[in-house]
């Protein structure tokens, strides 16, 4: 029996709730740890690698979400007179009395400003990704390797943080069940888009989608496809024109439907993706199936410098006329990095 198309029309969300300095108690994790509050400015990826770090260490997690006000998002993370007062009354108050032992873990340039303020009021701070000011002002800065960032209270993390190891994908497989229905292979496609390190044009888009869709019908099986949110809007079309003829799932906009992003990783037997993602491919690399990338020389800057080291350990390959196998090992560096993080700060 054939099985049945599967359409998701849904679009990533790249950020939370506008209505914006307010805190959400997150469920306990039943595992000892400190008390954690990640900061983000709300965008996903920011915010995905905080939790992730957070999750990690276990315990407690609060999250806050922040927008700060004028002038000091200008001057983040410098601080300014007045400062404590830049992401408005609630996060003031949080401010003056922070929990004893908290472990404040900020991801972006706004995020960093919030650190320093609570590690002046005594908590520890982490700040993942580099804060383009020195080091010194937080107790650990978790930058990227591709960055070049160093320093004592460095750690250097290859990709980025997130949370793809098996207990997450098993979670993603029961969630998405409806995946194990479609034939194998099953095709991922993770497409990103142009940036100021990525060159991607229509011709690139439609020349991706035109192979892969070539290939896919000589082999047989399932794509399971999916556009963020800098994939324009002739790229979306593109992709529903060549693959919406496959069975599979294609998610290319909309809203209010669950994302099936988790889906995708989980139930995939092999990975394309483009190669302007530095957490797409860091997720994609952390699953245990060949990773394959569109574009890698199209991309230049500190992500080509990440994708070199991905290409030199030989845990992806350029996305070709062939897409075949091979044994891969997965690259999960949260488990890591969260324990050096718990070593240094005496957790």
């Amino acid at each position: 029996m054939r099985p049945e198309r599967i359409d998701t029309n849904v679009q990533q969300s790249d950020a939370l709730d506008a209505t914006v300095p307010q805190a959400i108690t997150m469920p306990d994790s039943g595992r000892a740890g400190p008390v954690c509050w990640t900061l983000t400015d709300g965008h996903a990826g920011n915010r995905r690698q905080a939790e992730a770090l957070a999750a990690a260490l276990g315990g407690e997690q609060r999250r806050w979400t922040l927008q700060p006000r004028a002038p000091w998002r200008w001057w983040a993370p410098r601080r300014g007179p007045g400062a404590a007062a830049a992401f408005g009354a609630g996060f003031a108050r949080a401010l003056a009395g922070p929990p004893e032992g908290l472990v404040a873990i900020g991801c972006g340039r706004q995020a960093a400003l919030a650190t320093r303020l609570l590690r002046r009021r005594g908590a520890r701070a982490v700040q993942i990704l580099d804060p383009r000011l020195d080091p010194r002002h937080w107790d650990l800065v978790i930058a990227p390797e591709h960055d070049g960032l160093q320093g004592r209270n460095v750690i250097a993390v290859l990709g980025s943080l997130h949370s793809v190891d098996e207990a997450w994908l098993d979670a993603a497989r029961h969630r998405f069940a409806a995946f194990a229905a479609l034939p194998r292979p099953r095709t991922a496609l993770l497409l990103g888009g142009a940036s100021a390190h990525a060159r991607f044009d229509p011709d690139w888009y439609d020349a991706l989608l035109r192979g892969l869709a070539r290939q896919l019908r000589e082999e047989g099986g399932s794509v399971l496809a999916t556009a963020s949110r800098r994939t324009p809007l002739p790229a979306r079309q593109s992709l529903r024109a060549h693959l919406g003829g496959l069975p599979g799932a294609l998610w290319t906009g909309g809203a209010d439907a669950d994302n099936p992003y988790p889906g995708l990783l989980a139930w995939a037997d092999r990975i394309v993706v483009s190669a302007d993602s530095v957490n797409m491919l860091s997720e994609a690399a952390a699953t245990a199936v060949p990773v394959f990338v569109a574009g890698h020389d199209r991309v230049e800057g500190r992500p080509r410098r990440f994708l070199d080291s991905l290409l030199g350990r030989d845990r992806v390959r350029p996305f070709g006329p062939a897409l075949a196998a091979w044994p891969v090992v997965p690259l999960r560096e949260t488990a890591r990095v969260a324990g050096e993080v718990a070593a240094r700060l005496g957790l």
